[in-house]
């Protein structure tokens, strides 16, 4: 499975990418928004990890992009803004699951996995 993640918190980054490559799993990394719209468009990821914000693009926009691609990926959208608002809003524009940071990388985990299996 390849996954992208955009987030431009290197230490969430990184933590991402150990977690997921220890499960099997190829991973993509991006540290703003526009690298990650260019790479979904130019690539066949599988699974989308993506923050809100970011540089150049949001999380929002990257969604939107997803759409214009008429590409079906599933999308985990992560915020530290656990805003009703822009929850709301990140699954209008598409988002298949949303956790708010903090969270636990193993719970992360069973979310990815419940979200390859549908």
């Amino acid at each position: 499975m390849l996954i992208l993640i955009a987030e431009d918190d290197e230490l969430i980054l990184r933590t991402i990418e150990h977690k997921l490559v220890k499960e099997g799993h190829e991973v993509i990394l991006t540290r703003n928004g526009k690298d990650a719209i260019e790479t979904i468009r130019d690539s066949d990821v599988d699974l989308v990890i993506t923050d809100i914000m970011m540089p150049f693009a949001s999380g929002i926009e990257i969604l939107s992009a997803i759409q214009g691609f008429e590409k079906k990926i599933p999308v985990l959208v992560l915020s530290s803004m656990g805003q009703e608002e822009v929850v709301v809003d990140a699954f209008d524009m598409g988002a298949s699951d949303f956790m708010v940071k903090p969270f636990s990388p193993n719970e992360l985990i069973l979310r990815i996995k419940r979200l390859i299996t549908k």
